[in-house]
């Protein structure tokens, strides 16, 4: 179906692709991933035509239809219905051409081929496709003028779904859906009938949805069969092996080259050394693995303890307009180390939310009570317009550190994972994840007690995705969080909220239960409730949550305890080592010298103790939690 040869490709000066094969069979689905700026998007536009490769062939089955979204959103009058219509361009013909046709037999040939095409049922599908987007009956037929954004790049992507292309070219396709949107997506990609390629980050968008990944390293691409969970066991099994024969190989080498060294001015041996020298020349070479490491996030811990319920809200209202609230009724306990991910199609209020419990909005009716001292970082992607254009990181963070020298300056930059030749770079040349981090840096900049993330992953590529998961789980306050990526929800919540009909709710499920109501046609936004069962819900909620907060409290002190013990031991023992070192200890008091030496002894065999206690009480921590 689709077969590249040896293709090479230059942006700006610079080679992102060098002499690169790759074949795809017919209705393969495959996700496509590497490093954000490796060159993925520049092999759509090779693939798609719009850019010349500087080396080698693409070649596509004649008359193959390749699809994208296009770049601008259709912002015209037109109803939404009747853009995404129009994107079967010979459905279109066809209809024009039956309104004027006159030959019978021409006239055969469109009734029949609109038959083939299945262009009666059109109206139907394009309406099911708008709708799994999150485009009820009424908003399909408002003209796409009315519409933000970030809705109108959902139309171009309900077009060109509609379109169906030979040759379907997704490029991060989730940025902009929420993740009832992606849920939908997901099994849309899964039962597509032709070949797809899809640039994505989303882990479990590429493990639902397709049967090959395309891996972009090094300048080459690779074909791996099975989901991308499959691809990471097969790369890592791969670089394994790879390791193990360069092992070999060097030491292979290592030998050859000393029995070379040892006898070649020896005559009795001159003619093996002379082989050997021969075989090391032929000897091809095993190249290293090569690590890109990816920089963590650091988020700093509250600086000060709040007592729970950090925030409590009681029938609490909220809105944009006075008298116009968009959520009400919401009855809501938030304790300090809840981990809380919202639910809910864009457009019910999840970013509004968000909002009133950063205190970006205020209650117009009910109560909101917020814990003394309660620090809050906000992250949103919008924010990423607030960053000033031609100031650096480290301009940025400056302007909070006015008084701090430069190198604690820098440092606070390189904890948001910034690179050193990107500290001093204009934040307009970041690229998006860049910007992310910066921005997420600054949110947490003063050690929140609450953390509510915004589509957080938008710009970050896999890797930097779990770098996040990671810190989020190590992060000491309570999380909200509001996402598309499933990955990131399961791997770091423990509890979910749903944002729907008007207000806001536990909700009695977890996101498999949600998936299933939202590929089996379910409602969007979730499960419904009867009041009473709503009811009933929150308060067994909140009572197996605070009975569960009771029990593991005594293990999560345990756990602080021995990390305090932790950091003693560690600097009980830096301060022994600069002792011992000093060689004028052991000529002045060698008792003092031999008494200091066990006491770092003991405090070793301490500290292995510690560590592994710790260890095993918080996986203990861990899988209550989960339980």
């Amino acid at each position: 179906m689709l077969s590249l040869s040896d293709i090479s490709a230059r942006i700006a000066g610079r080679l992102l692709i060098d002499q690169a094969s790759l074949f795809l069979p017919e209705g393969t689905k495959a996700g496509f991933v590497g490093r954000n700026g490796a060159g993925k998007s520049t092999l759509f536009r090779v693939i798609s035509g719009d850019l010349a490769p500087e080396t080698g062939s693409v070649l596509l089955p004649r008359q193959c239809r390749i699809g994208q979204v296009a770049q601008e959103a259709p912002g015209t009058d037109e109803p939404l219905i009747d853009i995404v219509l129009a994107a079967d361009a010979e459905r279109t013909a066809l209809l024009a051409e039956a309104e004027t046709a006159s030959d019978p037999h021409r006239i055969a040939e469109i009734q029949t081929r609109l038959v083939d095409i299945d262009a009666h049922s059109a109206e139907a599908r394009a309406a099911s496709i708008l709708a799994g987007l999150g485009f009820d009956h009424a908003a399909q037929h408002r003209p796409a003028s009315s519409f933000s954004g970030g809705w109108r790049m959902r139309v171009a992507l309900a077009a060109v779904l509609f379109a169906r292309p030979d040759l379907l070219l997704l490029d991060e396709p989730t940025n902009y859906l929420d993740l009832e949107g992606t849920l939908w997506l997901e099994d849309y990609v899964r039962r597509y009938p032709h070949t797809v390629i899809i640039i994505s980050h989303d882990r479990d968008l590429l493990n639902q949805s397709v049967n090959a990944i395309i891996h972009l390293e090094q300048k080459k691409l690779t074909l791996y069969r099975g989901s991308f969970d499959q691809f990471e066991r097969q790369r890592t099994e791969a670089r394994e092996l790879q390791e193990k024969m360069r092992g070999k190989q060097l030491a292979r080498r290592r030998h050859m080259e000393a029995f070379v060294e040892r006898f070649r001015y020896k005559a009795s041996k001159a003619r093996q050394a002379q082989s050997r020298l021969k075989a090391l020349e032929r000897m091809g070479s095993i190249a290293a693995v090569v690590d890109e490491n990816v920089r963590e996030f650091r988020f700093p811990e509250p600086a000060k303890r709040c007592a729970s319920p950090i925030i409590s809200l009681d029938r609490a209202a909220v809105g944009y307009d006075p008298g116009r609230p968009v959520l009400t009724d919401m009855t809501l306990r938030l304790d300090d180390d809840d981990r809380i991910a919202l639910l809910g199609a864009n457009g019910n209020g999840k970013s509004t939310f968000a909002k009133l419990l950063s205190g970006r909005l205020k209650p117009e009716a009910g109560a909101m009570v917020r814990a003394p001292h309660l620090a809050i970082g906000y992250f949103a992607q919008h924010q990423l317009d607030d960053l000033v254009p031609a100031d650096s990181a480290v301009d940025h963070i400056r302007k909070r550190m006015p008084d701090a020298p430069e190198a604690k300056v820098r440092s606070r930059v390189a904890q948001m994972g910034l690179s050193t030749e990107k500290m001093d770079t204009a934040a307009r040349d970041l690229s998006g994840g860049e910007k992310a981090r910066l921005l997420m840096g600054l949110a947490t900049f003063h050690g929140p007690n609450l953390l509510i993330l915004d589509e957080p992953t938008n710009h970050l590529d896999i890797d930097s995705r779990a770098a996040l998961i990671e810190a989020l789980n190590a992060f000491e306050g309570a999380v909200i969080l509001i996402s598309h990526d499933r990955h990131l929800i399961e791997a770091t919540v423990d509890r979910l909220w749903l944002v729907h009909d008007g207000t806001v709710r536990p909700y009695d499920g977890d996101i498999e239960d949600y998936r299933a109501r939202i590929v089996t046609g379910g409602k969007r936004g979730g499960r419904q409730q009867t009041d009473d069962d709503a009811g009933t819900s929150r308060a067994e909620q909140r009572k197996a949550a605070a009975g569960r907060r009771q029990q593991l409290a005594p293990l999560k002190k345990k756990i602080s305890d021995i990390e305090t013990l932790t950091e003693k031991l560690e600097k009980q023992i830096q301060v022994l080592d600069a002792e011992l070192a000093d060689q004028t200890l052991y000529e002045k008091s060698p008792a003092l010298a031999a008494r200091k030496a066990k006491e770092r002894s003991t405090a070793e065999r301490a500290l292995a103790e510690a560590e592994e206690q710790w260890l095993t009480l918080s996986g203990e921590y861990e899988d209550a939690q989960s339980g």
